[in-house]
């Protein structure tokens, strides 16, 4: 019901940008190019956490992409979907490609806690997901959406805890419903999130896919996850000099 208002109220009520507040338009062209208008790289968190796959983001998690991703989350403007699942789905395409052997992507997004579901009315990550697998598929890649992992315990609030403490409290967290394995087998996985920031989410997630493609006797393993942004320590590991270049290009 909740989404469904949110759904409603975007025709009816005034808009502004989810990235800089500019009236009338629910994402502008600027904070659009922020969001998906870049090259996605290869990103690493320090420490890298055992598991990772490797992972490619499209943008940074500053500015304007930050904005979007909160006001997508947090705030309930769903139709920020749309231009969050084109960054993602650039991310994808640059950590998996296309489909191989006409095997199709696998999105698998990584599940949001039940209470946060509840208190946001959706689960960001899956809609993002979603939004991205659609876009792909207009491009002529095979994907679907496979939303199969679920949290077996409770976790703690991850804010303001350290890298190790959050590889602590996510430990086995994470499980595949039943059946999942064998859904995960019939195609290539590519873990999906929004958002970086240590990687222990993202490795706990591929442990548990993991686990569950060797009781399928798929003999595979995770090796790609995408998000829309990482944290900017990751996002400019990759490329060190980027950031110096757009200050001095600003």
């Amino acid at each position: 019901m909740r989404g469904w208002w949110r759904e409603i109220s975007g025709l009816v009520l005034p808009v502004s940008c989810g990235g800089c507040g500019r009236q009338r338009t629910e994402l502008c062209e600027a904070c659009g190019a922020q969001v998906y208008g870049g090259v996605p790289r290869r990103v690493r968190p320090s420490p890298e956490p055992p598991g990772l796959p490797v992972v490619h983001a499209a943008a940074g998690y500053e500015d304007a992409v930050r904005a979007v991703l909160l006001a997508h989350k947090e705030r309930g403007v769903l139709g920020l979907a749309r231009p969050l699942g084109t960054a993602l789905a650039g991310a994808v395409r640059a950590g998996a490609g296309r489909a191989q052997d006409g095997r199709p992507l696998l999105l698998v997004p990584v599940p949001s806690a039940r209470r946060a579901v509840a208190a946001r009315g959706h689960d960001p990550a899956r809609r993002i997901a979603l939004a991205a697998a659609a876009h792909l598929r207009r491009t002529g890649v095979p994907v679907t959406v496979t939303a199969v992992l679920r949290q077996r315990r409770a976790v703690a609030d991850q804010s303001g805890l350290t890298a190790a403490e959050r590889r602590a409290n996510l430990a086995g967290a994470l499980d595949v419903a039943a059946g999942g394995g064998r859904l995960l087998a019939a195609g290539r996985v590519v873990l999906v999130d929004d958002l970086l920031t240590t990687g222990a989410t993202l490795a706990e997630a591929a442990r548990a896919l993991d686990m569950a493609l060797e009781g399928a006797g798929a003999g595979t393993t995770v090796r790609h996850a995408a998000v829309v942004a990482a944290s900017p320590l990751a996002f400019d590991a990759a490329c060190p000099v980027a950031r110096e270049i757009n200050r001095n290009w600003n």
